[in-house]
């Protein structure tokens, strides 16, 4: 019994850590929503990982589209809920600590102190569509010099909101709802001929996503990192070739290369011939 809960400590780990979350915010909010919400998202997000450690190859793609569905599909097309960055600044201007905003603090602004990048490995719904597409195994690991184009998208977004408040836009729910069915859609599309471009799924991750501007200070200090043991590791290259984000997971120091980046997917510690991570 020990040696099970030793194997799966991380997806137990996951589970408590949502579900401490999902109480938490029942209790003060005095919503049973957030019950269902967080505990629905650690379930999947721990069957994920739990599936990972089996060695079942689609453990990850079953939680992105578990969690992704669900945030695209229920939370943003059924409940009209804007859980893209406009949404975020929607919320924050009107003082409301509810959806969009309670959202983003969990996953993209604490939580990466926690879990680093693991958001974008198992729970982004533009990167559950993009990491459908064939090129899985970036065509090369030297990143292009437009990453401007996050920070870009960023200041746009909240010039945007910004300005629907200024001007004192009547039916701003409404148009926060068309900007998420439009925001998707251009995300979508711009990410698939970056991945093109460039022959890299994770090419939105890496140049136009505005998340990333909360996500990578924040990913610095996470908790859950990959590490090498340096007495396993043969300097092999196999780890680097099929990392998604092009971090340098033999470096163990915070300062590695891209080593804010790690999504935890994975797939270096799966590729490993010595079981070095």
């Amino acid at each position: 019994m020990k040696e099970l809960i030793r194997k799966y400590i991380l997806p137990l780990s996951m589970f408590i850590i949502f579900e401490i979350v999902a109480i938490s915010l029942w209790l003060s909010k005095d919503n049973i929503f957030y019950l269902f919400n967080f505990s629905y998202i650690g379930i999947s997000i721990a069957l994920g990982i739990g599936l990972m450690i089996a060695k079942n190859r689609y453990g990850r793609r079953v939680t992105q589209l578990l969690v992704g569905m669900y945030m695209l599909i229920y939370l943003g097309i059924i409940s009209n809920e804007n859980m893209q960055i406009e949404g975020f600044w929607y919320y924050l201007f009107t003082g409301v600590f509810e959806a969009a905003t309670i959202h983003y603090a969990v996953a993209k602004i604490f939580g990466p102190l926690i879990f680093g990048r693991g958001w974008c490995g198992y729970a982004c719904w533009t990167a559950m569509i993009l990491d459908f597409l064939p090129y899985k195994e970036p065509h090369s690991h030297e990143r292009k010099k437009i990453g401007w184009l996050r920070y870009a998208t960023f200041v746009i977004s909240l010039i945007f909101v910004s300005a629907l408040f200024l001007a004192k836009v009547g039916n701003i729910e409404r148009i926060m709802f068309i900007a998420f069915v439009t925001g998707n859609v251009l995300y979508y599309l711009f990410g698939i001929i970056l991945a093109i471009c460039f022959k890299d799924n994770r090419a939105f991750c890496k140049y136009l996503c505005p998340i990333t501007v909360f996500l990578k200070p924040m990913s610095y200090f996470a908790l859950f990192r990959v590490k090498c043991d340096k007495d396993k590791c043969v300097s092999c290259g196999k780890c680097k070739k099929v990392c998604p984000m092009d971090v340098d997971v033999t470096d163990n120091s915070r300062k590695r290369k891209n080593g804010t980046e790690c999504i935890l997917c994975f797939e270096c510690k799966k590729n490993c011939p010595k079981g070095a991570l």
